[in-house]
């Protein structure tokens, strides 16, 4: 079956840099659209980054220039590198098959002021 194993994240200071990576099996990888959302509570899920079977990314605006998505075909994984992170950055970060019902187990990330 499809699992997406989270790992990384926790809690950093404003402008500090977290990374999160997923594993990904049970899939065809290679041709996998992934992608990064986040979730705070009483707030509806956002896109964070999405990056294409062949590598190519987009990001949501509120995280253009902080964060860096990327992947590893040969390994199944898909990275989040967060840098310069701001308060608002605060949620619970998971990774997705993108257009598909696959969800990673989530991620907290706390930044602190």
């Amino acid at each position: 079956q499809v699992q997406l194993v989270q790992s990384g994240g926790g809690l950093v200071q404003s402008g500090g840099s977290l990374r999160l990576s997923c594993a990904a099996s049970g899939i065809t990888f290679r041709i996998a659209t992934m992608g990064w959302y986040r979730q705070v509570p009483g707030k509806q899920r956002e896109s964070v980054a999405r990056i294409s079977g062949v590598g190519t990314p987009t990001y949501a605006d509120s995280v253009k220039g902080r964060f860096t998505i990327s992947r590893d075909n040969a390994k199944n994984t898909v990275d989040l590198q967060m840098n310069s992170l701001k308060v608002d950055d605060t949620a619970v970060y998971y990774c997705n098959v993108v257009g598909g019902p696959y969800w990673g187990q989530g991620t907290q990330v706390t930044v602190s002021s």
